[in-house]
């Protein structure tokens, strides 16, 4: 008799191919070729006796029949790899692939790195880690972790504080000797601000804690950025006041090349690990979790670097 149930791993590459839309970003992530994507998805839809994607030749859109496949089959693989975690964690060691999402420089200076280090201490983890200046959406794209900075503002989610840490206002020596240091909050709006629009923060709106509690600042200024490096590269060449987190331009601080402006004020930005409910159970999210805590708040690559006020 024929066995007509799908292979796990076909489910695997089809959930993967209906986050992606994409079957060569498919083929891309599972390190395989495009042929052998289009293949599987191929013996996928003989096998079920449904077409799951509309194929055109940039992108693939799920079909309707797709889109209640992808849920179950979501929950199957959800469901092998809590059993197989189960199985793993009942010897004292996690495995399998850890999934997780952050911002650009964060991921780049800090969190690669502690995974790095992560990926010693438990060899059976495999980790794929997605550098994107967007939320994203953990159960629907299929992340485990996302390292965020700012308040969480999603109460489905369950927020772990990783590090504390906020965001502060700085200058190069060139642009405050041409236009002068800010005496007062008010004092922004005569300046050029250079307009971060992170993941979590509102574009142009600073909220800024200082002697007096809290105060909401807008900001304007001829540049603007959703990218981090761009926005530091504009301030370090004078272009105007940035309002950035202190892990990512403490270096700058230190050598001269920025200089800290209105030093009472700060903009909270702690440092959170995102997780889903389906992940309460799960050994190598919380092994995850209580690594991230433990080296991101001390250490080498620690969050809360200390500056002179």
């Amino acid at each position: 008799m024929v066995n007509n149930r799908p292979a796990l791993d076909d489910l695997h590459v089809f959930c993967t191919v209906a986050q992606r839309a994409s079957f060569v970003a498919t083929a891309t992530e599972l390190g395989v070729s495009q042929a052998f994507v289009s293949k599987r998805i191929g013996i996928l839809e003989k096998q079920l006796g449904v077409r799951l994607f509309h194929r055109t030749t940039r992108r693939v859109h799920i079909s309707d029949e797709g889109e209640r496949i992808y849920a179950a089959a979501r929950k199957i693989l959800e469901d092998v790899g809590t059993l197989t975690e189960t199985a793993v964690s009942a010897k004292g060691e996690p495995s399998g692939q850890l999934r997780i999402s952050t911002s650009l420089r964060l991921g780049r200076n800090h969190v690669s790195h502690v995974l790095s280090l992560l990926q010693r201490r438990y060899p059976k983890l495999d980790i794929w880690l997605e550098l994107l200046d967007r939320r994203v959406n953990l159960v629907e794209e299929g992340y485990d972790i996302d390292i965020r900075v700012g308040e969480p503002t999603q109460p489905q989610l369950i927020a772990h504080r990783i590090a504390e840490s906020s965001r502060i206002l700085c200058a190069a020596p060139s642009y405050l000797r041409r236009r002068g240091h800010p005496k007062s909050l008010a004092d922004l709006a005569q300046h050029d601000c250079l307009v971060f629009r992170d993941r979590e923060q509102a574009f142009g709106v600073w909220r800024l804690q200082g002697p007096n509690g809290t105060d909401t600042v807008k900001v304007t200024g001829r540049f603007g950025s959703n990218h981090s490096d761009v926005v530091l590269n504009w301030g370090i060449d004078g272009n105007g006041i940035l309002l950035l987190s202190v892990w990512d331009i403490a270096s700058h601080l230190k050598d001269g090349t920025l200089v800290r402006v209105l030093p009472a004020y700060r903009e909270p930005a702690d440092v959170w690990a995102m997780t889903s409910s389906r992940s309460l159970d799960s050994a190598k999210v919380r092994v995850c979790v209580e690594f991230m805590k433990r080296h991101l708040s001390k250490g080498k690559f620690a969050l809360d670097t200390k500056l002179p006020e």
